[in-house]
């Protein structure tokens, strides 16, 4: 956030915390520093500051406008490019695009309700980044995609299997292999 963002926005929050029902004006602030603090800063100066025509603040000005708002003075000043209020990890930050892409993809493909929505579940999932790493591991082993497949997603001849149509494959004994 930019100097001048910051000094608008304090003089929103100044002017709710004063009752006024608005943002104090720039005129208002320079009167109100003139009377409560005895220093003032000119409307003109302060419109510099805000349009970002005066990047900078001298240490005087910096120290009555922090004294004035009751922040710390390194708070006027501009952030550094790239910099974040919230907390936020490079891990956090890749699930958040993963997240994103899903729901592009959900989507994209939206005419395939069972893969839009699988897309979906993946990206709704609290550790989508696991959630795609346990996938590629079962497709290392593409017996596994099968049996999986076969589990949890029976097709047409399970289905009538279990309605009697066919006969119903043997199942394996617990502990045997995939």
């Amino acid at each position: 956030m930019k100097l001048g963002e910051k000094l608008r926005y304090l003089r929103l929050v100044e002017g709710t915390l004063r009752g006024l029902d608005r943002e104090m004006t720039q005129q208002d602030l320079a009167r109100a520093l003139k009377k409560e603090l005895g220093r003032g800063l000119s409307q003109s100066y302060l419109s510099q500051i805000e349009s970002g025509a005066r990047p900078h603040l001298t240490n005087a000005s910096r120290m009555l406008l922090a004294r004035f708002f009751k922040v710390h003075p390194g708070y006027l000043v501009d952030d550094p490019e790239g910099f974040h209020t919230e907390l936020t990890s490079d891990l956090r930050a890749t699930e958040d695009r993963l997240d994103l892409w899903l729901i592009n993809g959900a989507e994209q493909f939206a005419r395939d309700p069972d893969l839009s929505r699988s897309l979906l579940a993946v990206a709704k999932y609290k550790d989508t980044r696991k959630c795609l790493l346990l996938l590629g591991a079962i497709l290392e082993s593409p017996e596994l995609v099968e049996r999986l497949t076969e589990v949890l997603r029976p097709g047409p001849d399970a289905e009538r299997a279990m309605h009697g149509a066919l006969p119903a494959r043997p199942r394996r004994a617990a502990g045997a292999n995939v």
